[in-house]
């Protein structure tokens, strides 16, 4: 799972490299700490900073004045955080947090959290209050480095001033080694306007202890491949660990030589391309009527970076009944925590898989792909047009006009389960998703990012009405630097998958979930500068999404779809794939509450 970081340069080359950029300081002036932490950032590389402004923080924002590093001024601090996060996902490079101290750095702590879930690398700035002050209930003052500790990979709380380039260098390299995460580093004011007088900016990192595995062992990497050739029915499972480690073509590789078919997570979409005939497409609650049933009838899985969560194990004790389970991870932690699993390898997925196809052989596995194929056939993904304009089919001619060559960001709820199902990726960079944390307002500056990160893409935000409405307020920066982001808004005026399962599990008791008062959307993106189309019949839905997809600036597409409507195949939580649930359940049945969240 790990990728390479670059390595610093040296203070001469820094100095070189970023002469012409920055503002030339008068001859002899020392540099402050918040000046010497910018130079730091541009020599690793940063291209932008996501962030807000305030007084602990002024000394940084003053320092950025004249450096080649682009701020991108937020309307909110959790917009700044999720953009981040969408850069780091489409770039594979950290993302760049600036904001102030307390209600400026707990405002990050949402985008802090869904980057840690879905091990997406992220640095976060915070100013802080001075350092005499800490503690003392000072004015805007909280702890993040107590707050965010149970949502962060490391953090920093800076209190020497010539302390500042060993912490960001060993912050870049925590954030982007290993299992990548978010990294805080918390910085008093005093310390930012205190001069610098250390002797680099490119010093020694102290990390004793911090050594990720790389290589598997071979030893463990062989019982794996044994496993393999003695299966007749093998299953791969992609998660996004797979993503992260750059292992697209070793998965391929692996699959066509052994004639494998391939599941993946909702973060794994796009490591084995959805169009190939090999693969099943997502699993788990929501996942394809196929690929559940690929877990019932395997007589091995291996999960290549994914942890087994509930989204695709409700219940352990049914998990692959009867199958070999193999698990190939960068996190040791990871191993055994909900899957006790027959081998396993720990360190890098695409070394790993490397290594695991010299040692593997050609399966015959002519019968259990076409059992696969009859389960393809049997049950497909499918949806009417008889009720009116439908979510499912907007997202299915997205994919027919995009062809699974646009970026795809997503918010959290029904929306995002059927972009999941009919949205096919190709390249895993390309799906954007809150996974672990679930977080809804994600998908649109998700999307921001990762079209600052890949200025040449076409990248559409897939939104519900209700996240949407959670950070709209960063049209204002698609519109002041025209980038041009589409949004989808799915509008059918419910937090969609909490009334579903209050339709199937509570009686249909809604409670919370009506959004009647939704805006005018398209007239609120023209108020913002942004070009707005509407969509609410089956006729002009493929046209007019065309049409809006080619305009060249920033765009959003209202599209209202019938009111109540329901995410199928679905696993309930807390059940097993066994239990899987294909179509609508009668009026009459009676389903059992979920043991688990939605």
């Amino acid at each position: 799972m790990a990728r390479k970081t670059t390595r610093s340069k040296t203070l001469k080359t820094t100095r070189k490299k970023t002469a012409k950029a920055a503002a030339p300081a008068p001859q002899n002036q020392q540099l402050t700490g918040a000046e010497a932490l910018i130079k730091c950032l541009e020599a690793h590389g940063v291209e932008y900073i996501w962030g807000l402004s305030g007084g602990a923080a002024i000394p940084i924002f003053d320092a950025l004045v004249g450096s080649k590093i682009k701020l991108i001024l937020v309307r909110h601090e959790q917009g700044a955080a999720h953009i981040a996060d969408g850069y780091a996902r489409a770039t594979g490079k950290p993302g760049v947090v600036l904001v102030t101290s307390g209600p400026g750095a707990t405002n990050t702590v949402t985008g802090i959290m869904t980057a840690q879930m879905d091990s997406v690398p992220m640095i976060v700035l915070t100013g802080q209050t001075i350092s005499p002050m800490l503690g003392k209930d000072a004015f805007q003052e909280s702890d993040i480095f107590g707050i965010t500790m149970p949502v962060v990979k490391h953090s920093y709380l800076v209190k020497k001033t010539n302390d500042i380039p060993r912490i960001v260098k060993e912050a870049f390299h925590i954030s982007n080694t290993g299992r990548p995460g978010p990294v805080l580093i918390d910085l008093p004011k005093d310390i930012t306007s205190a001069p610098f007088s250390g002797d680099s900016l490119d010093p020694k990192m102290d990390l004793p202890g911090f050594n990720p595995p790389d290589k598997g062992k071979v030893s463990d990497i062989k019982r794996i491949a044994k496993l393999f050739n003695a299966s007749k029915r093998p299953l791969l499972l992609v998660g996004h660990g797979a993503i992260i480690s750059r292992a697209s073509e070793a998965v391929k590789k692996l699959a066509k030589k052994m004639h494998c078919p391939v599941t993946n997570t909702l973060l794994g979409k796009g490591c084995f391309p959805e169009t190939d005939p090999l693969s099943l497409g997502m699993l788990g609650m929501h996942g394809t009527a196929y690929a559940n049933k690929a877990l019932t009838r395997c007589d091995l899985i291996c999960s290549i970076g994914s942890r087994f969560d509930d989204r695709i194990n409700g219940n352990n004790a049914e998990f692959c009944i009867g199958a070999k389970k193999i698990h190939i991870d960068i996190d040791p932690a990871e191993m055994g925590k909900i899957v006790q699993c027959d081998a396993t390898a720990v360190g890098d997925a695409r070394l790993i898989l490397e290594e695991l196809i010299k040692h593997v052989k050609p399966l015959d596995t002519k019968d259990w792909l076409k059992e696969l194929d009859f389960y393809k056939k049997e049950y497909p993904l499918k949806f009417s047009d008889d009720k009116g304009l439908t979510a499912q089919r907007v997202l299915y001619d997205l994919q027919q006009i995009t062809k699974g060559k646009a970026i795809i960001a997503t918010d959290v709820g029904q929306h995002q389960m059927w972009a999941a199902q009919f949205n096919l990726t190709l390249k895993g960079e390309k799906w954007l998703s809150s996974g672990g944390a679930g977080t809804m307002g994600y998908g649109f500056p998700a999307a921001i990012g990762a079209q600052f990160g890949c200025p040449k893409d076409l990248v559409v935000a897939v939104v519900g009405d209700g996240g949407f409405q959670m950070t709209l307020f960063e049209l204002s920066t698609i519109f002041i630097h025209k980038l041009p982001v589409k949004i989808v808004v799915i509008d059918n005026k419910y937090l969609g998958m909490v009334r579903q399962w209050q339709e199937l599990f509570f009686d249909n008791r809604l409670s919370g979930v009506d959004l009647e008062g939704n805006p005018d959307f398209v007239k609120l993106a023209e108020a913002y500068g942004v070009k707005g189309f509407h969509i609410n019949k089956v006729a002009h839905c493929h046209e007019r999404l065309a049409e809006a997809l080619k305009y060249k600036g920033p765009a959003l597409i209202h599209a209202e779809v019938i009111k109540e409507d329901n995410v199928f195949p679905m696993i309930p939580a807390g059940k097993s794939a066994y239990q899987m649930i294909i179509e609508p359940p009668s009026k009459d049945q009676k389903l059992e509450k979920p043991t688990g969240s939605t």
